[in-house]
Parts: C-alpha cells; sequence; structure tokens
C-alpha cells in the first residue's frame, strides 16, 4: 500500500526535528489504513486503529495482522488493536485530538495526564481483602510497638551477625581443605587466624549464636505481624525512593525468614530441604540480609527513635485490655483507621512474645551450658545423656552412621606422618608409648551444642610434627579413614598445632576412647569447631608455608 505524503518514510519534515512518536504512529495508521483513524499511548507501548465503515471486506484478524506489519516498518509497537468507537471520557476526548492529526508536545503531555489519571484511579481503588486500610484493625498496632519490637531485634541480629562471622572464621576457611564457600572473594576480608585461647570460644559463640537465634524468633513474628499492613501497601510503588525501599524490605523480610529458617534446620540435621549446602546458603545470605538490614535501619532508625520516645514503656506494662487505646493516626499506616475493641493490651503482647522467648531458652539453652539445664533441652538433637561411664558424653556422628567399621580401625590401623622426609607410621600401642600429655576440653558444634570438659590425654601435635620432620609446620592436613564426608578431612594452623592442649587423644576420662568418639584416635584442639575435632585419625600431613 503506498503511503501520502504525511507519512514519515516519504519525506522527513525540514528543520523541526523528528516527529513525536504519537505523531509518526499518527502517519502510520493513516498510510495503514486510508479512511480509518488511529490512536496510539506512549506509555503501554500499544497502538489502536479505528477502522473505518469500510474494511474493503477484509476479516477484522487479517486487517489486524497487515496493520502490525505496516506499523512495525515505522518504528512503532506491533500491538495492534481493532476498535470500533472511541470511549466516552476524557482518554477519548485526548483520542480525538490525536485521531484528528493534532499529535503535538500538548497532546503528549495530555496524554501523560491522562495516564496518571488512570493511575490514580488505580491507587485509590485497591483489591478488595488485606490491601485495603479497614482489613487490618488491631488496636494495638502502631509505631510504638514496632518499634520497641524493632529494637530487640537490632540488638539481637547485631549480635547474630557477628557470632555468625566468628563462627564461619572459626572454620579458618582460608585453608583450602576447610573453604567451603570458595566464590567468597571481597567477603572473606576480615578472615583471622582463629585463636585457641580461651579453649571454651567456640562453645561460647554457638551458644550464643544458636540459643538467641532461636530466643528470638517470637519476636520476629511478633515484629512481621506489627507491620504486615506495610507488606500489603496499595499502590505497592508510589515513586522510585518507595520502590528502592520497597526491595530492600523484600529482601529484608525474605532474608530474616531464610536465614532464620535454614539456621533452624541445621540445628536440627534436616538439610532435605535445603537446596544445597547449609554453609554456603547461610553465609551468602547472611550477606544479603545484613545488607538490606543495614539500609533498613538507617531508614527507619530516626523514626524508631521518635516512636520510642511518644509513650512510656512504664505506662504501657501497667495498663490493662480495657485502658488500652490506639496509637493516634501515623502518616505511615500502620495504626488502625476503624480500630476494633482490644482483646488484649500492648502489655498482654509484649508478655506472650516474651514468654514464648523464654519458653525456647528453657527448651535449648541446656544443649550449650550443660549441667542440669541439659535435662531441660527437649529441642536439643543431640541433648541425650548416653549414660556414665567415660564416653558416655554426646556423639556428633556415630561410627555407623559415618561407615566406619571395626576392620578400619583394628590391629592393620596405622597413622601415617607425612612431612619433610619419607612417610612414617605408627600403630596404636607405638603412639601409646610416646610421652602422654592430658588436657580438659569440651567439644563444641556448629548446631550449637557442647559438651561439658572432658579429660583427654593423647600425643600433642608438636610432638608429632617433629616426627614428621617439621617442627615449624605451617599447618597440618588431618584425614579420617571415614569417606564420603565433608569434614572427613580438615586442616589446622600453626598456634592450633603449637598450643600444648592439642593432641591426638587416645583415652579420655582414663578409657580407651569407643568407636564412636574415634577410636584408635581423634584430634582435640582447643577452641575450634567440633567437625575439625577429627575423628579415626589415618594420616596427617604436615605442610611448610
Amino acid at each position: 500500500m503506498r503511503c501520502t505524503p504525511r507519512c514519515p518514510t516519504s519525506r522527513r519534515p525540514p528543520n523541526t526535528g523528528w516527529p513525536s512518536t504519537a505523531t509518526r504512529w499518527a502517519w502510520a495508521a493513516r498510510c495503514a489504513a486510508p479512511g480509518g483513524r488511529y490512536a496510539g499511548s506512549t506509555t503501554t507501548r500499544t497502538c489502536a486503529v479505528i477502522s473505518s465503515p469500510d474494511r474493503r471486506g477484509r476479516p477484522r484478524d487479517e486487517l489486524t495482522e497487515h496493520l502490525r506489519g505496516v506499523l512495525s516498518n515505522h518504528q512503532v509497537p506491533k500491538r495492534v488493536h481493532l476498535v470500533d468507537e472511541l470511549p466516552r471520557n476524557a482518554s477519548g476526548k485526548l483520542l480525538e485530538r490525536v485521531l484528528s492529526g493534532r499529535a503535538d508536545v500538548r497532546s503528549a503531555a495530555m496524554l501523560r495526564g491522562a495516564l496518571g489519571q488512570g493511575w490514580r484511579t488505580v491507587a485509590d481503588s485497591p483489591p478488595p481483602g488485606p490491601f485495603r486500610r479497614g482489613f487490618w484493625r488491631s488496636p494495638i498496632r502502631g509505631p510504638w510497638l514496632t518499634a520497641v519490637l524493632g529494637s530487640v531485634l537490632l540488638v539481637g541480629i547485631t549480635i547474630l551477625f557477628v557470632t555468625g562471622l566468628a563462627s564461619y572464621a572459626a572454620y579458618n576457611p582460608d585453608l583450602r581443605s576447610n573453604d567451603m564457600t570458595p566464590g567468597k572473594g571481597l567477603l572473606g576480608f576480615y578472615l583471622f587466624d582463629w585463636p585457641t585461647e580461651p579453649y571454651w570460644l567456640y562453645r561460647l559463640n554457638q551458644g550464643v549464636h544458636v540459643t538467641l537465634g532461636i530466643v528470638l524468633v517470637p519476636v520476629l513474628l511478633a515484629k512481621l505481624w506489627s507491620v504486615i499492613p506495610k507488606l500489603f501497601d496499595w499502590p505497592p510503588v508510589r515513586s522510585l525512593a518507595q520502590l528502592v525501599e520497597r526491595v530492600s524490605l523484600l529482601l529484608l523480610v525474605g532474608g530474616a525468614i531464610f536465614e532464620f529458617a535454614t539456621g533452624i534446620v541445621n540445628i536440627q540435621y534436616w538439610y532435605q530441604p535445603l537446596p544445597g549446602s547449609f554453609y554456603s546458603l547461610h553465609f551468602y545470605g547472611a550477606w544479603v540480609f545484613i545488607g538490606a538490614f543495614v539500609v533498613h535501619v538507617g531508614i527507619r532508625f530516626p523514626r524508631m527513635v521518635r516512636a520510642l520516645r511518644s509513650r512510656s514503656l512504664r505506662d504501657e506494662l501497667r495498663t490493662g485490655t480495657a485502658a488500652t487505646r490506639p496509637e493516634p493516626l501515623d502518616e505511615h499506616g500502620l495504626v488502625a483507621a476503624d480500630p476494633a475493641p482490644p482483646t488484649m493490651s500492648r502489655r498482654g503482647a509484649l508478655g506472650l512474645v516474651g514468654a514464648g522467648s523464654l519458653t525456647l531458652f528453657v527448651a535449648t539453652a541446656g544443649q550449650s551450658l550443660g549441667g542440669p539445664l541439659r535435662r531441660t533441652a527437649l529441642l536439643a538433637p543431640r541433648g541425650q545423656i548416653l549414660g556414665s561411664g567415660p564416653n558416655g558424653f554426646q556423639v556428633n556422628k556415630t561410627a555407623f552412621a559415618a561407615g566406619v567399621t571395626a576392620a578400619q580401625t583394628g590391629q592393620s590401623w596405622r597413622l601415617e606422618l607425612v612431612g619433610a622426609g619419607a612417610p612414617v607410621a605408627f600403630d596404636r600401642d607405638e603412639l601409646l608409648a610416646m610421652p602422654q600429655h592430658s588436657a580438659q576440653l569440651p567439644i563444641a558444634c556448629v548446631e550449637g551444642w557442647s559438651t561439658s570438659n572432658q579429660l583427654w590425654s593423647g600425643v600433642r601435635l608438636a610432638d608429632l610434627a617433629r616426627l614428621a620432620g617439621r617442627p615449624d609446620a605451617a599447618s597440618v592436613l588431618i584425614e579420617s579413614v571415614q569417606r564420603g564426608s565433608a569434614f572427613a578431612n580438615a586442616s589446622m594452623r600453626r598456634n592450633q598445632i603449637l598450643d600444648s592442649r592439642s593432641l591426638l587423644a587416645l583415652r579420655v576420662n582414663g578409657a580407651d576412647l569407643s568407636l564412636d568418639h574415634g577410636f584408635p584416635a581423634r584430634v582435640i584442639v582447643p577452641a575450634a569447631p567440633g567437625v575439625h575435632n577429627t575423628k579415626w585419625v589415618a594420616r596427617m600431613t604436615f605442610v611448610e608455608a
């Protein structure tokens, strides 16, 4: 079909610049359907052609495809709609202006205004249910309660992050055999040589990290409840700044749920729901979460301080349900516009959260604290008391679960030392004939549980390094007879080798090690994670710097 002289492909208007998008679309439409009319939207990138009474006998679908092909040659959208008449509203009047050929800058501004009016109409008409303000009617929800819960989480999550970083450093991940996150890059900027003093350092760190994480679960759930109207805010985005805030909020809420959930499944040794390794998921997830957390705190901290100062905690703790009143309406939409009668006071809500946290503390803390509280640690997967004998303390993984048999650890077992010269091997009797040393040390695991101090005896790692010809070794790679486990091998640093309490233990509490506790020999190092106190040791390779 031949274009009319007004078509932009026929002649470019001199000295006026390229016509507006709306103008080009109007011209293209007249070229495509002489006698018809056209309207386009620069925002939705959609065009509509008002068909003439005479379609030249073509079916609507055929004419639509024809128009789409012609319009595409004029750099206009391919989404074409045939309509028989314009809508009878302001937008229709605007489209009449475009159809008449007066598609100038003023028309484009009018079009943007009409589209803005349409957006405001959508914004003022939220979907039914939680997107409407009247859906949320709790009289105790408001900035003050949110700020109280938020202040607790601010302190608690900061401690969780610091202890989490310390736990990661305790694995010495910059030693290749220990690295569970080889792609960490700059995220490992803070790594340092994990110390061996105090000997209970890792036990304290993981006890705080795990116990606090569990205790904060009711606080986190209450905080999400207090701000849930904001999660259903309508419209979801009003400006670019709000878009950034909403994205950070999504990462914050999603990151918090992800970190707490992965931590809990790890504590319970329930790895089936995880799509990958817990260590990499929890590590990288923590950095995503803490980034969103810092942004959120930076934006909301002044608001939190103002909210905390708006009411007295002492007064609220003295206010019962009957005297509970909603907070003043706020600009952020947390306070219910039409609150329901109170069924619980703010004192009751805080008490309920506190009672939940206290219950979880009692049911968890004993696995780290030990003593009489160990019997109350109902949620601890390794809280069991195995007996009263020398080997009657907790076991993380039994020999059966690890696939270690008596044949691998029987008379044929040898400890191989690899160092400067030719490898040397010792059987258990030869190791027992060497100078024996003792140390009282606990076993502490990343899942938060730990044993009380046990009396270990055996050969110092420093003495074994000298036997291997590497008294100044920078590290040692310890290998187990166990196979198929991520922690069958572990490396220790120089400071861990040289500590006088670092032993290749042969006995515990005056008796030979049981098979479940690592017979015939296991490593025990002060302040080291439990999985690095390798059991069923078969080879030790001492490496220079």
